[in-house]
């Protein structure tokens, strides 16, 4: 595993598994087999409704808490809850984060990034993040955060690689931790000649290729996935290394593609849905 160190001088694994779209059952099971076989980074979110099953997927993993960086989200309609930080807290069944974000760019975002700071300042949050927070979102930021996050989440693959965010972001050294890494599942994205021909050399799959290329970008990277063997071939991706040439030739398929378009009107939609948390 490769490591990737942050502004405040904390260490995060640079791949990990993410929780979108799994069900709390198999949230639950990819998160403490994943544990078993090595992983560290485990990353979900409040209206991904599965926090209390990736608590308990860590605790069934057998791997101490403290060698494994959780990061989660506060969703908007949680950024004016006093008690947001606790409650997520307590879903998880753990006393901090490692890593927490604010999800969007909606509602009073800016009370939510104060949460993030005062939960830092408390040692509830390791380490502070913004999630979708591009162009004029991260430009306004900057002029009003007391402490600067150490993480932005966004999508980012080798189709669209975040140029003009990273100048921002190298400003602060402000980590970027990959969503969409393998361009929402694009097959067009897998059969790129450069990557079956690096995957033929390395004994690699395209996937693999796509993820190693992440973590040498300095992306940390969070594919998820509910198949055990995935998530196997995910992590198993440090014992090669692509050469200068081959990064440069990958860098020649950034054609700004993007798989998630997200408008006004659902950011208005984000700053008054709630999720329906689970009980139990």
């Amino acid at each position: 595993m490769d490591y990737l160190t942050l502004n405040n001088g904390l260490k995060c694994a640079a791949a990990g598994i993410g929780t979108y779209l799994l069900s709390p059952a198999d949230a639950e099971n990819s998160v403490r087999e994943s544990l078993k076989m090595g992983c560290r980074l485990i990353d979900t979110a409040n209206v991904y409704v599965n926090e209390r099953a990736v608590g308990r997927g860590m605790k069934d993993s057998g791997v101490n808490r403290e060698d494994i960086f959780l990061s989660t989200k506060l969703w908007p309609t949680e950024y004016e809850n006093p008690n947001a930080v606790d409650e997520t807290l307590e879903r998880l069944g753990v006393d901090y984060v490692d890593l927490l974000y604010i999800h969007q760019p909606a509602g009073n975002w800016l009370a939510g990034y104060r949460q993030l700071e005062k939960a830092y300042k408390e040692g509830k949050a390791k380490a502070i993040g913004i999630s979708n927070f591009e162009g004029k979102y991260i430009e306004e930021l900057q002029n009003k955060w007391d402490i600067a996050p150490q993480f932005i989440q966004v999508e980012a693959h080798p189709y669209f690689t975040q140029k003009e965010l990273r100048k921002t972001l190298d400003k602060y050294g402000i980590r970027l931790m990959s969503w969409y890494p393998l361009g929402h599942g694009d097959k067009s994205l897998m059969e790129e000649p450069v990557f079956v021909e690096l995957g033929k050399k390395y004994n690699k799959t395209p996937a693999q290729v796509i993820l190693r290329w992440h973590t040498q970008m300095g992306f940390a990277v969070i594919p998820g996935s509910k198949n055990i063997g995935h998530i196997k071939d995910n992590l198993d991706i440090f014992d090669f290394s692509l050469t200068d040439d081959e990064m440069t030739e990958i860098a020649k398929l950034d054609n700004g593609k993007r798989y998630y378009h997200r408008t006004d009107e659902q950011l208005e939609q984000f700053a008054v849905w709630r999720p329906a948390y689970e009980k139990a």
